[in-house]
């Protein structure tokens, strides 16, 4: 058995599909896709019918390239409004041997959830901080030490219920089961951490489309986040305005030829577009790139002005990603605004080489990372969609074959 997932992300700009295996704790894509949105609004759904529209699309075009039904997914869900609140649980151990066990370890976290989450908002993940058994502290993993008790420090990560049950109204209403959802900034977060920054604090910045998300990381452990609104249609709408080109051919012209830093555009290249009046304009690549820039400058700013607003500890790390980062010039503008604390994000997972995947790929990582710690297995593809994908007709690479299934869901994958 293979251990596979499916992780979906509806964007603003756009919906992201992945479908990766698990191997010897690194990610391998198997698909992935990214279509155009429409009915999200900042990040929110505002028209589920056509949100439904696009996600037939990216369901349709995965699982032709592997030939298989997709009926699972890990959920993306909007991150407005998040609440990360600390709290503790205990247990006491039962079994004779009182070694810890998954179980004990789901029950304690279960324990830290119990009467506290408000009635207006949905528990979207437990991060534990530590654990303790008896008198030993700062335990990060302590299945298989013996003790009488245990206990867990933990961030209990809260949205409205309304940012989950829209999603998974939308994904249910094609007949896909939502195993797990997540946010945004845990997924980013998972797709670049290494041990530096889970020993540090981190800041993430992601540059989307329509927002701008913020989110700060103490040794590995989100503690809040904030959301911009402002981000990449905000320099489409520049392009327009100031050369009266429609939306569309703004963001192509952004995407196609503008650089982030207009240091290094040149003013003898040259693009030929017309405008709304059927009018041929000569744009050289300097003023395009010089008011693409004067906008990146003011979303960093802005999001470098956020970062010390989510925390007063020195951030030690800040990682910049996102749809917009992939500009070129990104890196240098970050310099300018950042000095050397900040880097562009690096995704070097095959086949998604591209930073408005990190949330998609991300949340398997770290899918994958609690059912590590519950000391759980499983797999959203059962045995006879495995030999499909596997089969000389699929084509489909990269799939190990030393994986093993078991069946668990929820937010503890407690049987």
């Amino acid at each position: 058995m293979k251990k596979i997932y499916t992780s979906v992300d509806i964007g603003s700009n756009t919906i992201k599909m992945l479908v990766g295996e698990i191997h010897k704790g690194k990610l391998n894509v198997l698909a992935v896709s990214s279509i155009n949105s429409k009915g999200i609004k900042k990040g929110l759904i505002v028209d589920a019918n056509e949100v439904i529209v696009s996600l037939r699309k990216i369901i349709a075009e995965i699982e032709g390239k592997l030939g298989v039904k997709i009926d699972k997914v890990l959920a993306n869900v909007p991150a407005y409004y998040t609440e990360y609140n600390e709290t503790t649980g205990s247990s006491t151990i039962t079994n004779q041997e009182k070694k810890v066990t998954s179980n004990d370890i789901i029950r304690v976290l279960q324990a830290c959830v119990y009467n506290k989450l408000k009635s207006d908002q949905e528990l979207v993940t437990i991060v534990p901080i530590e654990f303790r058994i008896d008198n030993k502290k700062g335990l990060k993993d302590p299945k298989g030490l013996v003790g009488k008790k245990l206990f867990c420090n933990a961030v209990m990560v809260t949205t409205p219920k309304k940012n989950v049950h829209s999603v998974i109204s939308v994904l249910s209403s094609l007949g896909l089961e939502v195993t797990d959802i997540n946010i945004g900034p845990i997924g980013d977060y998972y797709q670049f951490r290494n041990k530096d920054t889970d020993k540090n604090v981190t800041a993430i910045i992601n540059i989307g489309s329509e927002t701008t998300t913020v989110s700060v990381f103490e040794q590995g452990i989100i503690s809040s986040s904030e959301i911009i609104t402002i981000g990449g249609q905000n320099i489409d709408n520049d392009i327009s305005y100031i050369f009266k080109l429609d939306k569309i051919e703004s963001k192509n012209l952004k995407e196609k030829f503008a650089l982030a830093n207009k240091n290094y555009a040149q003013t003898k290249e040259v693009y030929e577009v017309l405008n709304i009046n059927k009018r041929d304009l000569k744009i050289n690549q300097q003023e395009l790139s010089e008011i693409v820039m004067s906008r990146l400058m003011e979303i960093l700013k802005l999001a470098k002005k956020q970062t010390s607003l989510l925390t007063n500890k020195e951030i030690n790390y800040i990682i910049i990603t996102g749809g917009m980062t992939e500009i070129p010039g990104m890196s240098s503008l970050i310099k300018e605004v950042f000095g050397n604390e900040a880097r562009l994000g690096n995704i070097e997972t095959i086949g998604i080489r591209d930073n408005k995947y990190s949330s998609v790929a991300g949340i398997v990582n770290y899918f994958n990372d609690k059912l590590l710690l519950r000391g759980k297995e499983y797999s959203m593809f059962d045995n006879d969609k495995q030999e499909d994908l596997v089969s000389p007709k699929n084509k489909v690479l990269n799939i190990s074959n030393d994986s093993i299934l078991g069946k668990v869901f929820g937010y503890f994958f407690d049987n």
